[in-house]
């Protein structure tokens, strides 16, 4: 399976890996089909929800 960088827009990170989901909602990434998600990226995602998107990726990288 192709590897999810910080620098993917969500929408791209979740067509490489579908299970990582439960992980961005469980940072409060809800909506996960919405226009935002296709233009933003997981660093970005991270730091308006206020995580350290290397702890974000440790857990994607745990699916």
């Amino acid at each position: 399976m192709a590897d999810i960088t910080k620098d993917m827009t969500i929408g791209e990170a979740l067509r490489t890996n579908p299970d990582i989901a439960p992980v961005l909602m469980e940072i409060g990434m809800h909506c996960l089909g919405c226009p935002s998600a296709q233009g933003e990226t997981l660093e970005e995602a991270a730091m308006v929800h206020g995580i350290a998107v290397d702890d974000l990726m440790t857990k994607i990288a745990a699916v």
